[in-house]
């Protein structure tokens, strides 16, 4: 019995003491935090975690331009939120993609202590596929802004940078020969696999393949040979390209594919190479090349423009 009343007697105080360190972590853990350190009314003013909702609502929105719906967006924001375009210019931005997919990984709201209305942080990966062939993957940090009745009336966005990418997604400037639409339009990467076509192109062509090499070809070509002549053929003209040779050897150096930024998929392929060609004659033909290919919006090759040295 006496052992029984010392378990306890050392059960109660061991309970105590528990509950003690219990009580004094949960005083000690701060409830706001931060300081907002910009100029005017706010500045000195802390952070507090703010509620489940304004999160619920980021999240809504995240989900409808997933599904490309501006009007089901538009019901979060405020009047004046989209500017004077409205609806209808979100829906134009979501109309120029084929898809978007937009996963959220980390959300937090927050309110600031004697302010108004809430921000909440999200993190994302987006991924957009467009209309004119171009393609996005994008790692965001966005903060919004949301009002006293919780409609979304700010918004900032910052993309993460690939510490071993300082290049920039566009770059150069269209002139053409003549002005027109694209005149002072810069030129982007292209991104539909023409360095991958181009490449498997040569190595048909090094095993004089023409029935490979002409899939790659549109049924109407334009050939600009470095001599200044223009030769049209249709595809079935290709047939005999190989007739005359013994065999040939295309080494090529560099590919850049490239398009006009915001115009439709068609883009133009720059290939630096080397080419030798042994005829059956015996006469041996080696150039140095600069050429340009042509994909039309079916992805194929429609015209070649050549330079040679």
């Amino acid at each position: 019995m006496g052992n029984f009343n010392l378990k306890n007697i050392l059960f109660m105080k061991f309970k105590i003491i528990i509950l003690s360190v219990l009580a004094l972590t949960f005083f000690n853990c701060n409830s706001s935090g931060g300081s907002y350190l910009g100029e005017g009314e706010n500045k000195g003013k802390s952070y507090s975690f703010g509620d489940a909702a304004a999160a619920k609502t980021i999240l809504a929105i995240a989900e409808a331009y997933t599904n490309q719906d501006a009007a089901q967006m538009s019901k979060y924001y405020e009047p004046t939120f989209l500017g004077e375009n409205g609806e209808a210019g979100s829906d134009t931005w979501l109309s120029s993609m084929n898809s978007i997919s937009m996963k959220p990984y980390k959300i937090v709201p927050l309110s600031m202590n004697g302010g108004e209305g809430q921000q909440v942080l999200l993190w994302s990966k987006e991924e957009r596929d467009y209309k004119n062939g171009s393609y996005e993957r994008l790692d965001l940090m966005e903060m919004f802004y949301l009002n006293k009745e919780g409609k979304v009336a700010g918004f900032k966005q910052w993309k993460s940078i690939d510490s071993v990418n300082f290049g920039r997604a566009v770059g150069g400037k269209y002139f053409g020969k003549k002005p027109g639409e694209y005149t002072g339009r810069p030129f982007q990467f292209s991104n539909r696999n023409e360095t991958e076509m181009l490449e498997t192109m040569v190595g048909h062509y090094n095993k004089m393949d023409i029935k490979a090499v002409s899939s790659y070809f549109a049924d109407q070509v334009t050939i600009n040979g470095y001599d200044g002549k223009q030769v049209k053929l249709s595809n079935k003209e290709l047939a005999g390209l190989f007739d005359t040779y013994k065999s040939v050897t295309w080494t090529p150096y560099s590919i850049v594919p490239i398009k006009i930024a915001n115009t439709d998929a068609a883009s133009g392929v720059m290939m630096f190479s080397n080419e030798r060609r042994v005829l059956k004659s015996g006469r041996i033909w080696e150039k140095e090349l600069m050429e340009t290919f042509y994909f039309d919006l079916d992805g194929k090759i429609s015209s070649v423009t050549q330079f040679a040295r």
